[in-house]
């Protein structure tokens, strides 16, 4: 099975223009390709996951390679359920942990391909491919040499995947916005990008860029969240969800000092390729889900402030609605209703302004005009209540399989 076997609207492909070059990359392919020998390395917990990942999540990590994981990094767990049998790209891999994990999810009928730029990255995923292989009883993983800026000369074709993932990687692009256009070619309708980042908020001086140790740290390169919504919004995506954020502990003496006036926050966003609209409409449209994805029997969360009870009728918008009914997870959902009798604005707000859950959607601000809901009580360890914790690095899981 090939990623250009998979039908979809094909969409323009972009010249094969030449890959991205230039200090910033050179930087990135230098930090990770020969200073870091491994993640102990890092200066600052960006670049490190934020918690201990989810049971099935972790049983999977203890299936890698040990050197993958010692060479990977990341910031956080862009992992989505609902997995088996996708078409998947993970977007600057590096060493492939999370391609081995994928393996695992997407089983024997799906497909895993890693691009990074970093020689010496893909090296220590391509010496371990058959070692997974056999271990996990098949062969569904491939890794590119290529930049993310480029898909299409990395051989992807339009239309050809249903879940894209980057683990603490667009911020080391310097064409975010030919990143994302390219995201959106590749993927098919109603695909899913997910993906954990590191996000500014404001933007950066350019000379930051000039700093190695500041760029290798996923920092000088983070997006301030208003220009990553716009971004999105260009590219076609009018409604990003996050579905967790917490706030970077810089740490390191030099670095606070260089750029410490700035907040940063490691987040999970999931988007869709999907005709949404750019704020959240009540159409009085009602999700169930059905309490079958295996490793969610209870609830589903579709964002920071979406939770859906198994078998509880939950109003939605017709962004959400279209999110769980038009996508790989409608399989697990019952939504009702249409969109043929408008009611107004949808009462949405983020998890900053402290919705119940079940209220609206949209990415990171209130839409103007529209009140956030009443706070309501939540249970403890809810998604999105509470003051954020500092993000502080866990190098992984315990065992270790050599």
């Amino acid at each position: 099975m090939t990623l250009d076997e998979f039908p979809g609207r094909q969409l323009p492909t972009p010249a094969l223009t030449p890959a991205p070059t230039g200090a910033v990359a050179d930087t990135v392919r230098e930090y990770y390709g020969r200073t870091l020998a491994s993640s102990a390395d890092l200066k600052t917990s960006a670049c490190c996951t934020d918690t201990a990942p989810p049971a099935h999540i972790a049983a999977a990590l203890e299936r890698v390679h040990d050197e993958v994981m010692e060479r990977f990094y990341g910031c956080g767990s862009p992992v989505p359920p609902a997995l088996e049998g996708a078409t998947v790209l993970d977007l600057g891999c590096g060493s492939g942990r999370d391609v081995y994990v994928l393996s695992q999810l997407t089983g024997p009928t799906g497909t895993v391909t890693g691009v990074d730029m970093t020689g010496e990255q893909l090296a220590v995923a391509r010496r371990h491919q058959q070692w997974h292989a056999e271990r996990f009883g098949h062969a569904n993983t491939d890794f590119r040499h290529a930049f993310i800026e480029n898909l299409a000369a990395a051989g992807i074709e339009d239309g050809s995947v249903d879940v894209v993932v980057s683990n603490c990687v667009l911020n080391l692009s310097p064409d975010k916005p030919r990143v994302f256009s390219e995201i959106f070619r590749v993927l098919k309708p109603g695909g899913e990008l997910y993906f954990s980042d590191i996000f500014a908020d404001r933007r950066l001086p350019p000379p930051l860029l000039d700093d190695p140790v500041l760029v290798g740290e996923c920092l000088a390169g983070a997006l301030y969240t208003e220009d990553f919504r716009r971004v999105l919004d260009r590219a076609g995506c009018a409604d990003a969800r996050t579905v967790t954020a917490s706030p970077v502990d810089l740490g390191d003496p030099e670095i606070e000092r260089k750029i410490g006036f700035a907040a940063f926050t490691s987040r999970t966003v999931r988007a869709f390729k999907l005709p949404l609209e750019d704020r959240c409409e009540d159409y009085g449209q009602i999700a169930v889900y059905r309490g079958t994805i295996a490793e969610h029997p209870h609830a589903f969360d579709l964002d920071d402030h979406h939770r859906f009870p198994t078998g509880k009728p939950v109003p939605v918008c017709g962004n959400t609605a279209d999110m769980l009914g038009a996508t790989r997870y409608a399989a697990h959902f019952t939504v009702t209703g249409d969109k043929s009798r408008h009611f107004g604005l949808f009462p949405c707000a983020p998890a900053e302004a402290a919705p119940p859950r079940g209220s609206g959607a949209g990415l990171l601000l209130t839409a103007p005009g529209v009140p956030a809901a009443p706070a309501a009580p939540a249970a403890p360890g809810a998604v999105g209540v509470g003051p954020p914790r500092p993000h502080r690095p866990v190098r992984g899981p315990g065992r270790r399989v050599r």
